[in-house]
């Protein structure tokens, strides 16, 4: 017998209806006749939800940006609009969507290494502001802003000494290819300001996918620290700072939600007592998968079922190719099962252990490993949960020459 492994936290605001997982009121069944399988299927509710409690949890003056990378599909993203402060871009691509979607181009901040020549062109035409990476791509952002005769809305993106402890994935503490090591920023603002561009201030992001509230509190106010000695250094108050993110969502066993009411109580404490130099500076936190990843499901229908040296395996007509997270291959070391469920069968109990997995020919294409499930037959339909975040647009959806799975928001 296969040792069993557990599922991660089925997140909150999901239901059963007749039996069925029901998503804002539409049973998963109905859903894929409607629409085709594999779909991904986001919830404008719970979208709304997770914003109106972090606005409660933070400061009333901070500022709340949707990192659009998370999830840029067209409904999702314009309804995003609506609710945040700030849409934060990491590609020429991503700035003609944001437009597309109503986002104001002084809202929007362009982020990321190896920014083209053109993509700074249209940055700088349509009036955003971009996160300066390197000293060449200050030179480069200047050089254009003259040409055009128009003036850069420029912030430089720090490469801080530390990182945030626990996070998925560092941003700082190191040798990165993100950002400028901070004995390169004050000379790349005093040519800014030489240049009579537009110094917006810093953007500062030292990892992602943290679960502890306190390593988060600890590395906010090491940034803010590090945002005030870069600025007496200059001799000049930045009016914008974004402080990144790194808030994360429990994907697996035992993770547990992140406190941020914890987080924000902090935050207002370090709002109170700010350097001088810092009073009258915006302060932002760029959000991607804590907004958008508990908000959206994956369902894929059940078109074979075997057995193989006496494991069972549910063969879906989904896969890696629309949930390469999932599947353990976007920069997990150890791969442990996301929330998953039988949404035809959601309220029956779990009496066998079986791998879900996808149609391709890899091994690498599976979605749950030996967890136990409810009995499936062929024609059910899989669930995988915390969708919402770098699935569709995170995934190799064209290997193999399967495609993209379809999108739809409810409400």
């Amino acid at each position: 017998m296969s040792k069993i492994k557990p599922i991660g936290p089925i997140p909150s605001g999901y239901e059963s209806l007749d039996g069925q997982l029901a998503i804002d009121g539409a049973k998963a069944g109905a859903l894929v006749a409607e629409h085709g399988s594999p779909l991904f299927v986001y919830s404008k509710r719970l979208l709304s939800k997770r914003m109106e409690a972090l606005r409660d949890a933070m400061p009333g003056q901070l500022h709340i940006h949707y990192a659009m990378k998370a999830n840029p599909h067209a409904s999702v993203l314009s309804h995003m609009v609506g609710l945040v402060d700030g849409i934060d871009i990491a590609s020429g691509g991503e700035l003609t969507m944001a437009l597309q979607a109503g986002a104001a181009a002084k809202k929007i901040s362009f982020a990321g290494p190896g920014k083209r020549d053109a993509e700074l062109l249209q940055a700088i035409q349509a009036g955003v502001t971009i996160n300066i990476e390197s000293p060449s791509e200050c030179d480069r952002a200047l050089a254009i802003g003259a040409k055009e005769g128009l003036q850069p809305r420029l912030a430089i993106r720090v490469n801080p000494d530390f990182d945030l402890k626990g996070s998925g994935m560092k941003m700082g503490g190191g040798a990165k290819q993100f950002g400028m090591d901070i004995d390169l920023v004050a000379p790349a603002v005093r040519k800014i300001l030489a240049a009579g561009a537009h110094w917006r201030g810093f953007h500062i992001f030292a990892g992602s996918q943290a679960l502890k509230a306190d390593a988060i509190i600890e590395t906010q106010a090491q940034t803010i620290g590090l945002a005030a000695r870069l600025a007496e250094e200059i001799g000049q108050s930045p009016e914008h700072i974004n402080l990144g993110g790194g808030f994360g969502i429990a994907y697996f066993p035992g993770d547990q939600a992140l406190d941020v009411a914890q987080i924000g109580a902090a935050l207002q404490k370090q709002f109170a007592d700010l350097p001088d130099i810092l009073s009258d500076t915006q302060f932002a936190l760029e959000l991607g998968r804590y907004l958008v990843g508990e908000a959206g499901v994956y369902l894929t229908r059940i078109v074979d079922r075997k057995k193989s040296q006496g494991e069972t395996f549910l063969v879906t007509d989904g896969g890696l190719h629309h949930q390469l997270a999932a599947s353990g291959n976007f920069g997990t070391v150890i791969r442990r099962n996301y929330p998953a469920a039988i949404a035809t069968r959601y309220d029956q109990p779990s009496d066998e252990t079986v791998s879900i997995v996808g149609c391709l020919c890899t091994p690498l294409d599976l979605l749950s490993d030996r967890a136990e499930m409810p009995t499936a037959e062929i024609g059910d339909i899989v669930a995988i949960f915390c969708a919402g975040a770098y699935g569709a647009s995170a995934s190799p959806a064209n290997f193999l020459g399967q495609g993209a799975a379809k999108e739809v928001l409810l409400g």
